[in-house]
Formats: C-alpha cells, structure tokens, sequence
C-alpha cells in the first residue's frame, strides 16, 4: 500500500455541519458536525471507496488528468 494525496472540498452548511466531496471519486460524499470531524469522515470515506475499487479490480483515479479552472457567472439573487 502507498500513501495517496485527495484533495477534497468542504461546504458550510446549515447548522454549522460541513459537506465534504473528493471531486476524483464520484459519488464519494460525507459530512461532519465540524471541520475537524468532516475531515476524519472523508479520510474514511476514501480508505473505504479506495477499497471497494481495489477489491473489484478497478483502477484507483488519480489527479493527474483533472483540470480546475473557476468560471464567474451572471446570478440573479
């Protein structure tokens, strides 16, 4: 086993709680009651998702290919 860097997103949510997604592994979304706690459950959410892939065989995504790039919009509030 290697050690493998994700980066992942956090979003304040109502009541304080914190969504967090790991935009390379689809569908790999947690949440926590604080940042600290949102943080650990991704970690675990990762260990388990990156498991489940290697159990059925199938390539871990990596970075590698991914671009980001921030668009600003027209928003009517």
């Amino acid at each position: 086993m290697k050690p493998l860097q994700h980066r992942i997103l956090l979003r304040k949510e109502a009541k304080g709680r914190h969504t967090v997604i790991e935009p390379t592994l689809p569908g790999c979304v947690t949440f926590g009651g604080t940042i600290e706690e949102a943080i650990a459950m991704a970690k675990e959410a990762i260990e388990v998702y990156l498991e489940d892939l290697t159990d059925r065989g199938e390539k871990i995504p990596t970075e590698e290919d991914n671009l980001e790039y921030t668009l600003t919009v027209e928003a009517y509030a």
